[in-house]
């Protein structure tokens, strides 16, 4: 059965639900757990709207970016504790979410990624999500897409 889970959360409400059940797998199944959260990077056009600005707009977006995925990955390890489960956690940076959920578990020789059927995403969470679907797409590892 699957050793290594990678767990995709954005920290959203479906997020946290993915988490639990992928822990709960993991613990049931006595597998090592990979928590993922990912950060793109920065826009052009978001730039360009701080471009007065007296600081680095770089800089402040990715000091953002990483407090973000920091207080994610500090709630997903509370999570973890709880079900008692050990995770190592991830902060994939720079990339696209499916980029990045694949790449990460491709890396670290996951055999299941589990994750949100949509992310925080304006009309696309209405529906199966991009992302999901780009993973879908782009990995040969089994998905389980938590509705």
């Amino acid at each position: 059965m699957h050793q290594h889970i990678l767990i995709a959360t954005d920290g959203s409400e479906l997020g946290d639900r993915a988490l639990d059940h992928g822990l709960s797998l993991a613990r049931q199944l006595k597998a090592k757990v990979t928590v993922l959260t990912g950060t793109e990077m920065w826009s052009v056009f978001e730039m360009t709207r701080h471009s007065g600005d007296t600081r680095n707009p770089i800089e402040h977006y990715e000091a953002i970016a990483a407090e973000s995925a920091r207080k994610v990955l500090d709630a997903a390890a509370e999570r973890a504790a709880r079900y008692g489960v050990t995770c190592d956690m991830v902060h994939a940076r720079d990339l696209k979410p499916a980029e990045a959920i694949v790449e990460t578990a491709t890396a670290r020789g996951c055999d299941l990624i589990v994750m949100g059927s949509h992310g925080r995403r304006g009309v696309n969470r209405m529906l199966l999500g991009s992302e999901t679907a780009r993973v879908l797409a782009l990995t040969t590892i089994p998905v389980l897409v938590y509705r």
